[in-house]
């Protein structure tokens, strides 16, 4: 048995660590490439049209110190003659973006408040896939395949009324605009942006365009990464007819209806379209792990309105928007499908998380209250599961007795059973019950730590850094794992021994398992045990307290020998045979 229990450890480790590398080196699992941003001008690379083109940066926009006191409230630029493909540069204090001149397109998006590790270092989150012949966010499509390359391809003619964005200067317009004169179409877009947000508001007109028209979205505008967890779509989302619908398509699909909103995301961070007035979502799987979307108008009107949101799943930013982003934040997902009760003890748990890291502002504290209150609220429950198994407890010899007596009769034997059960009031399934109860808690609490970007680099103390992230040096998992053996010593178990071992391997297994865990969810299991082995000692110790012997009177003796206290112990008949004289 022993040398089994070894050999499955170390199995069980060396799947869980060398499983995703061994497929990386395989190349059966490939994350989506990331290509380098583009080259400057210096370098003379040659523009490669399957990556990110090279083009001309406009000069950085000067820093607010390093301009005069004295200016403007905004600096208008006359338009630029669109004679060669250049970069524009829009700072604000949550993103930097990139648009370029050709085909009036977003090429770079990054978060400056969230930052991923690539190669070894820490850069900003990078929301635009440079997948190189892929669409890329604003671009248009039109039936005139010939048209919308023309339209894509051009050298658009820029105007921008700011230099800089901040407190002082909120507000920031950005216009291209382009001719074609062989279809005699006008393209027109105007971007708006905003200081301390991560909304760009757009307006686009096409005059002289007959017939449907979409509006990229892009391709995995806003999926940074693609992990494997337990809850959480990642992909397309969208919202038709006020229905959300989080499927990802095999090819391509057209959504019918009003469009509400049309997103990309992940687990943290999504891309959204809000149109006005568009007649259908376009989502199309590209290749593995691919997807793009575009919004759809089937006979535009000048001008089209819309807003565009790429940024962080913040649930008060999403919810401000009321068109029910706030979803596609998952609190309801749990392995086997969405569960409506789940989802609405998830949302209460939430706020009084967020509550709670308002006064202490550490998560790894709040998250510890959190569970120490959620397991006062159930000791109630908790204690009628105790006494329930305490009392199995005391009567499993007679269980065991009347299963071996009529271990040939299943029939006789469920009705001695549930004779015994009855006598004795004990209900065999007690002890389950008032756990099923907890389950959505538990479950919800689980949904909120594994989804919710608010753990996203948030520190505990000493070396966890990133409650998102796993325990770099594992040390609360084995805690936890020493915590459930803890607490399977002190629970009361009707199991025979060879039953006892084998849950013995439970702890290995759920230590090894959350090796991967996020260090925050990690806490809460730890915690979660720690007071269930405080309560369970409590419970011990001053509830079901083990009858004391009764202290004898001087001159007596204990009834130990004695067994049925009409005959004298041995101790007292010896001293009688000494006393007695000869």
């Amino acid at each position: 048995m022993d040398q089994k229990v070894v050999i499955f450890l170390i199995l069980s480790l060396a799947i869980i660590i060398g499983y995703d590398y061994v497929l990386r080196e395989l190349g059966i699992v490939t994350q989506p490439a990331q290509t380098e941003a583009p080259p400057s001008p210096e370098t003379g690379s040659p523009p490669d049209r399957d990556a990110a083109p090279t083009v001309k940066k406009e000069p950085a926009p000067p820093s607010p110190a390093a301009e005069s006191p004295v200016r403007t409230p905004s600096t208008s630029t006359p338009p630029e003659t669109a004679s060669d493909e250049h970069a524009i540069d829009i700072v604000t204090d949550r993103f930097r973006a990139v648009f370029t001149n050709r085909g009036a397109v977003l090429r770079d998006w990054e978060l400056k408040p969230y930052s991923i590790e690539e190669k070894g270092e820490r850069r900003p989150v990078q929301m635009v896939y440079h997948g190189g012949k892929f669409k890329n966010p604003l671009a248009l499509d039109l039936p005139d395949a010939s048209l919308a390359s023309r339209l894509n391809e051009a050298l658009y003619e820029v105007e921008r009324d700011f230099s800089v964005l901040d407190a002082a200067h909120p507000v920031g317009h950005l216009t291209f605009t382009h001719t074609d004169r062989e279809a005699g179409v006008r393209v027109t877009k105007k971007l708006t942006f905003r200081f301390a947000t991560y909304a760009v508001d757009i307006v686009l007109r096409v005059d002289g365009l007959k017939g449907p028209l979409d509006i990229a979205l892009g391709t995995n505008f806003g999926i940074i990464e693609w992990g494997e967890g337990f809850i959480g779509l990642i992909g397309p989302a969208s919202m038709t007819d006020g229905k959300i619908e989080k499927d990802a398509p095999d090819g391509e699909v057209v959504r019918t209806g009003s469009v509400g909103w049309l997103a990309l995301q992940d687990k943290y961070f999504l891309s959204v379209l809000i149109p006005e007035a568009a007649s259908s979502a376009v989502i199309k799987k590209e290749a593995d792990k691919v997807f793009s979307a575009a919004v759809r108008y089937a006979s535009p009107s000048s001008p089209i309105k819309m807003s565009l949101y790429a940024g962080p799943k913040e649930f008060d930013t999403l919810k401000s928007f009321n068109i029910g982003l706030e979803d596609t934040i998952d609190f309801g997902w749990f392995i086997y499908g969405s569960w409506g009760i789940v989802k609405a003890v998830a949302k209460p748990l939430f706020y009084v998380l967020r509550f709670l890291y308002e006064f202490t502002h550490n998560y790894g504290v709040a998250i510890i209250l959190l569970t120490v209150m959620i397991k006062l609220l159930f000791v109630p429950l908790q204690y009628k599961s105790y006494k329930s198994m305490k009392d199995m407890q005391l009567i499993q010899p007679k269980v065991l007795e009347l299963q071996q007596k009529h271990k040939e009769d299943r029939e006789k034997l469920n009705r001695e059973l549930m004779k015994l059960y009855r006598d004795h009031k004990v209900n065999p399934v007690g002890g389950c019950l008032p756990m099923l109860l907890q389950m959505p808690v538990f479950v919800a609490l689980f949904n909120i730590l594994y989804m919710t970007i608010d753990l996203r680099q948030a520190p505990f103390i000493l070396w966890i850094s990133d409650l998102s992230a796993p325990d770099p040096y594992y040390v609360l998992p084995i805690l936890m794992g020493i915590s459930m053996v803890a607490q399977q010593k002190i629970m009361p178990t009707t199991m025979d021994p060879t039953q006892a071992k084998i849950m013995l391997l439970l702890p290995a297994f759920m230590t090894l398992l959350f090796l991967s865990f996020p260090s925050g969810l990690v806490l809460y299991w730890l915690t979660n045990n720690a007071v269930t082995i405080t309560q369970q000692f409590v419970t011990d110790r001053y509830v079901f307290k083990k009858p004391v012997p009764a202290l004898t009177a001087p001159g007596t003796d204990p009834p130990d020998g004695g067994g049925d206290g009409k005959a004298p112990g041995k101790k007292k008949k010896a001293r009688i045979e000494q006393e007695t004289p000869s």
